[in-house]
């Protein structure tokens, strides 16, 4: 018996079952949905951003008309992390899979590069923006999921 064979378990390649594809692999995704998605993210994170600067700052669009960007840009880069790390775009209507994860490195993300970039992170404010952006990005997923659902379902 060769070692080649050992190796291989006692089969040769032909006696082997085949493979069941992973579900990853085979999983079609629609590019509508991910498009929705990423605007809706970009989007809801902008609201949060104005309605912050709004509340704290003096106009939402602050000096040179930067002010929004400024706001923004740490969380819409954590949350373009998450995009990468969950692999949202195989399910970006997923509360869980999906949505949790762009809304953990959001905030984690957001708060790190506010925290370099010289803006606050005071903890009342952690724990507003955890909160607020939990409830707009697993939110709004939550509620598509489930019309989703209730619609291929027949009950929508």
């Amino acid at each position: 018996m060769s070692s080649e064979y050992r190796a291989r378990g006692g089969r040769t390649p032909e006696s082997r079952p085949p493979r069941e594809p992973s579900s990853d692999a085979t999983r079609m995704w629609d590019p509508r949905a991910v498009i929705v998605a990423v605007v809706a993210d970009a989007a809801l994170i902008g609201a949060f951003a104005a309605l912050g600067r709004r509340t704290h700052e003096r106009g939402v669009l602050g000096d040179y008309g930067l002010g929004l960007a400024t706001t923004a840009w740490p969380f819409l880069a954590g949350a373009a992390v998450g995009w990468l790390i969950t692999r949202a775009w195989t399910s970006p209507l997923r509360p869980l899979r999906s949505g949790v994860g762009i809304w953990l490195a959001s905030v984690v993300g957001g708060m790190l590069l506010r925290a370099v970039s010289g803006q606050g992170t005071d903890p009342a404010f952690v724990v507003v923006a955890a909160a607020t952006l939990a409830l707009l990005l697993v939110g709004w997923r939550a509620i598509a999921f489930y019309l989703q659902s209730a619609g291929s379902a027949g009950q929508v």
